[in-house]
């Protein structure tokens, strides 16, 4: 072992156990790799010129347009996980299933997949759930392992299911890493990566992953030959509507305006948090007239992007359509000026927008710190070493991917999944984006591995989240008995995306190719 191997091995052994050790992570991430380097500096194996583009790197991440998306959409989730918008949701849905195990177990699956796609944020959804349906799901007879197992997983589907922050920094990474890498090779004209890319890559691996769930849970809760019938509720057809709709149609309008290539990731991010502004204070607000502007603006918003997916939105202001954009425009501004005041007047904006800026700052943090370690791995010539590793290894680029999913896997039972993106993907992603493996479906084998690292003992996130609202008679090895199955289908989901590598590369292939 050469003196640049011996110190490569012992940063990374001195990050893990800093990680381990409890303090907070982007001051391990940054501060292992400094001292390593200073180290290896005095002993005359690391030259601290490769420290002088640290500047420009993080000059370079904070005037990233792209990650200006994941401030608002951390904020279109706070704001719709303080909107309330959730209860009601699924008061609405344990009536229409009358109380009947299997139906309100699926209906919590359902109500979590659209809670996903709106919000994203683990904490809120995992507590929300326990709040809210461990109760209903317990009345209605549902085991307490799969009903921890099943809040637990369902909470971290907003990982996968667009619109995801994780997918977000995600291709970030990705996209530098492969340009990199195919420039690397040989090819000076590569197609470029974007989050619109893995927006629609993850779809249909997403709902695969929720088809295994729902299929599970309707084995595991099959009804009993003799089972006295359910009385189901007649929920009235506008309460259904009204509950519904609202949420769905900003995910639409978010998600829609990407694919559609109308807007882009960080403009679509701009949509959604003021979308669920107008939500947010929709449903709080009391007064009529508010309530009218309020929903007029959202209706424009709306109106907005339809007009641009029917490619009206690019018409001069002196055309008719012109003159609606703008009447509509002027709505929005106004209803978002009202919206604020109301939320704000009512105390909710200020906690969103504390809760946002904390999310926001250990996200930076970390790309931050990651840039820094990245940066003192190649001055160790790790790229080299990692890269002459990978193309000795039998079985050529697939045996590559295998084992960065293995790693990921383990890793996951002890980092977070933004510490393994911005430590895993730009040390060991050059050589297999490198080759002719399509960088979306690697992204979404990554994004469905991490997944599994909210779920695995001892620091899986969901798992702290759920323990810590859950009542005493759910012990910590009950939540740990109920979530091995899940996970085990979401390795049996990778399975088939390994598999069929066409179900996260066909939808942007069709949309954006």
């Amino acid at each position: 072992m050469t003196g640049q191997e011996g110190f490569l091995l012992a940063m990374l052994l001195g990050l893990f156990g800093g990680i381990l050790s409890g303090i907070p992570a982007m001051l391990a991430i940054a501060g292992v790799p400094l001292l390593t380097a200073l180290i290896g500096a005095a002993a005359g194996v690391f030259d601290l010129a490769f420290l002088n583009f640290f500047p420009a790197r993080v000059w370079g991440v904070m005037s990233n347009r792209l990650l200006m998306a994941v401030p608002l959409f951390v904020l279109m989730g706070v704001l719709l996980e303080r909107a309330r918008l959730a209860e009601r949701m699924l008061g609405v849905l344990g009536r229409m299933t009358g109380g009947a195990p299997r139906a309100m177990a699926l209906s919590v699956l359902a109500f979590s997949t659209l809670i996903a796609a709106s919000t994203g944020i683990i904490g809120a959804t995992v507590v929300m759930l326990v709040l809210i349906s461990l109760p209903a799901m317990r009345q209605a007879g549902v085991d307490k392992r799969l009903a921890a197992g099943l809040i637990c997983a369902s909470g971290t589907l907003g990982q996968v299911i667009p619109p995801s922050i994780l997918l977000v920094l995600l291709g970030d990474q990705i996209g530098n890493v492969y340009l990199e890498a195919q420039q690397a090779a040989g090819n000076f004209a590569p197609d470029p990566v974007s989050v619109g890319d893995l927006f629609a890559g993850a779809l249909l691996p997403g709902l695969v992953l929720v088809a295994l769930y729902a299929g599970y849970v309707a084995i595991r809760l099959r009804p009993a030959p003799h089972a006295a019938k359910v009385i189901r509720e007649k929920v009235p057809l506008v309460e259904i509507v009204f509950t519904f709709l609202p949420p769905i149609l900003l995910i639409v309008a978010v998600l829609g305006s990407i694919l559609a290539g109308v807007a882009t990731t960080t403009e679509a991010a701009g949509l959604g948090a003021v979308g669920a502004l107008l939500l947010a204070a929709y449903q709080a607000n009391g007064a009529r007239l508010g309530r009218w502007l309020i929903g007029a603006a959202a209706v424009a918003a709306l109106g907005l992007v339809v007009m641009g997916l029917a490619g009206l939105g690019r018409a001069a202001l002196n055309t008719p359509a012109g003159a609606l954009a703008l009447g509509a425009g002027l709505a929005i501004a106004a209803g978002t000026l009202m919206a604020g005041g109301r939320l704000w007047r009512a105390g909710l904006l200020q906690g969103a927008m504390a809760d946002t800026v904390r999310i926001s700052g250990m996200v930076f943090g970390i790309v931050i710190a990651a840039s820094l370690l990245s940066l003192v791995f190649r001055g160790f010539g790790g790229d080299h070493l990692v890269g002459q590793m990978m193309a000795g290894l039998p079985g050529g680029s697939m045996a590559a991917v295998a084992l960065v999913m293995a790693l990921i896997f383990v890793l996951g039972f002890i980092l977070e999944a933004v510490e393994i993106i911005y430590i895993v993907v730009p040390l060991l992603g050059p050589p297999i984006l490198g080759t002719d493996i399509s960088p979306v479906w690697f992204a979404i084998l990554i994004a469905m591995n991490l997944q599994t690292s909210f779920l695995t003992p001892p620091f899986g996130f969901a798992l702290f989240y759920f323990r810590s609202v859950a009542p005493d008679d759910i012990t910590t090895l009950d939540t740990y008995r109920g979530v091995v199955p899940f996970v085990l289908l979401q390795l049996a989901a990778l399975g088939v995306l390994i598999a069929v590598p066409g179900l996260a590369t066909w939808l942007p292939d069709a949309i954006f190719r």
